[in-house]
Parts: C-alpha cells; sequence; structure tokens
C-alpha cells in the first residue's frame, strides 16, 4: 500500500494523477523542531523526516512524503503567520524570480529513494490591490511563499522546471521513483 504522509488537498490532488491506490496519512513530525539545516538542504531533509515519521507506524508499506520551500535573496519563505505576512511575502516576490525546492522521500522494506527538485519562478509585477485581491480571493495562508500556482490569478510570468513541483509536489519525478521501486 502506498501512503502520503501529507495533509495538503493539493499534493492529494496531484498524487491522483498518477494512482488512486493510497492512502492518506499525514506525519506528525513537528517541522518547526529541526536543527539549523542549510536552503538546499531543507526542503530535503524534512520530506526525509515526515516520511521515516509515518514510515516507523507502518513498516510494511511504502511512504511517500514531500517538502516544498520558497526562496528569495537568500531568505526561505514558509507559509504565512498571516494576512500582513502574506502580503509581506507577496511584495518580496513581485517582479522577481525565486526558487521553488521541493524534497521528497520514498520508502520502504526494500528502498529509500531521497531527492530534491527545483523549479525557477518567473512573478508578475503586482501592485498593492492585485496582492490584497489576490489574498481575499484565495486565503493563501497554507501556502509555502503565500500563493498557489494553480489558482486563477495572474501572478507568475514563466516557470522554469516542473509546474507540479511549484505546486507541492513533483509528480513526474516521484512517477519515474515509483517505478523504480516496482510498487
Amino acid at each position: 500500500m502506498l501512503i502520503l504522509a501529507s495533509s495538503s488537498p493539493r499534493r492529494k490532488e496531484i498524487l491522483k494523477m498518477i494512482s488512486d491506490d493510497f492512502v492518506v496519512i499525514p506525519s506528525t513530525y513537528d517541522e518547526s523542531d529541526h536543527p539549523d539545516l542549510n536552503q538546499s538542504d531543507l526542503a530535503y531533509d524534512l520530506a526525509r523526516l515526515k516520511a521515516y515519521d509515518v514510515y516507523r507506524k507502518h513498516v510494511d508499506d511504502t511512504v511517500l512524503a514531500c517538502d516544498t520551500i520558497v526562496i528569495i535573496s537568500n531568505s526561505i519563505l514558509g507559509k504565512p503567520k498571516d494576512e500582513e505576512d502574506a502580503k509581506r511575502m507577496l511584495r518580496m516576490l513581485s517582479g522577481k524570480k525565486h526558487i521553488v525546492l521541493s524534497g521528497y522521500t520514498i520508502i520502504n522494506k526494500k528502498y529509500e529513494i531521497s531527492k530534491t527538485i527545483k523549479s525557477i519562478v518567473y512573478f508578475n509585477e503586482l501592485n498593492e490591490e492585485q496582492i490584497e485581491e489576490y489574498i481575499d480571493k484565495f486565503k493563501p495562508l497554507d501556502k509555502a511563499g503565500a500563493y498557489g500556482i494553480q489558482d486563477d490569478y495572474p501572478l507568475i510570468h514563466h516557470i522554469e522546471g516542473s509546474y507540479y513541483n511549484v505546486m507541492g509536489l513533483p509528480i513526474e519525478d516521484i512517477e519515474r521513483a515509483l517505478k523504480l521501486i516496482s510498487l
């Protein structure tokens, strides 16, 4: 059995693109309780910690966990604390490019595959009215960087890399990895 170790409705939706045969068991790992890690390792390490948190209780299954971070100007943008924090993040992203890193881990009795996938996102220039309108309409407080690429709003000029990585689950790479371990 494949277990998605995430409560994210977006990750569940993306995983359904390649399989209906999985269950959702969110990790209870406290993301704020991690040692100081450099930016390039953070998503990778958090995904592994989440995967092992669930795998310890389900050792006969295959567990998939993922973590996504947004990096701009050497700052990590996690999920905003409130609407003001979301506005601050969107102001930072406005008219600039940033990096989205998703780390994922797939683990079972025979294999562990852990990887980080990188995408570059180029944001459109946003004015204050657009930022407020976006936050009011889409309520992005549960999204790293305070935005969702899938939202029907002209935030993104273009991306380099995986659209689904920016959405929170690099499904193209995960599909290849799952085939490797022959679920």
